[in-house]
């Protein structure tokens, strides 16, 4: 069974891997104007539910098959995702509003948050091939 919850978790992870590096790409390309405002905030706000879900379902399932360092190492990424999504502003189009992208340094915060998501997510993926690869069966 626990080989199963880490490659499950592995291949959650790889998706996390593969939204970070989509959320740099698509942010850099508004930094260079390569894309309007409203095309990459339309674009990002479309993968931050299934980013929310896919993190908060690993988190979830490392509790209930009690490996408490990985859950309590991903609580508090899933904690800042859910609290993102809960605190967008009434009137905004999501967490990346094409109105606000560029005000105060958001688009720098904005992609500093994703490298960090990108390095959280290489720990982590390296950390459950780790661990699956120790599972017994």
């Amino acid at each position: 069974m626990e080989a199963v919850v880490f490659v499950f978790s592995l291949l959650d992870c790889c998706a996390l891997i593969f939204l970070s590096v989509y959320f740099i790409i698509t942010l850099s390309d508004l930094e260079c104007d390569y894309i309007n405002a409203r095309s990459c905030c339309s674009k990002l706000n479309k993968w931050v539910i299934p980013e929310l879900i896919g993190h908060t379902v690993v988190t979830v399932l490392m509790l209930v098959s009690l490996h408490w360092f990985i859950f309590l190492l991903n609580l508090p990424v899933a904690t800042w995702n859910v609290y993102r999504f809960i605190m967008v502003p009434s009137g905004n189009m999501g967490v990346f509003d094409p109105t606000e992208i560029h005000n105060r340094g958001q688009l720098k915060s904005h992609m500093k948050e994703a490298m960090i998501k990108l390095g959280f997510h290489l720990l982590c993926f390296f950390m459950y091939l780790y661990s699956g690869s120790r599972c017994p069966g």
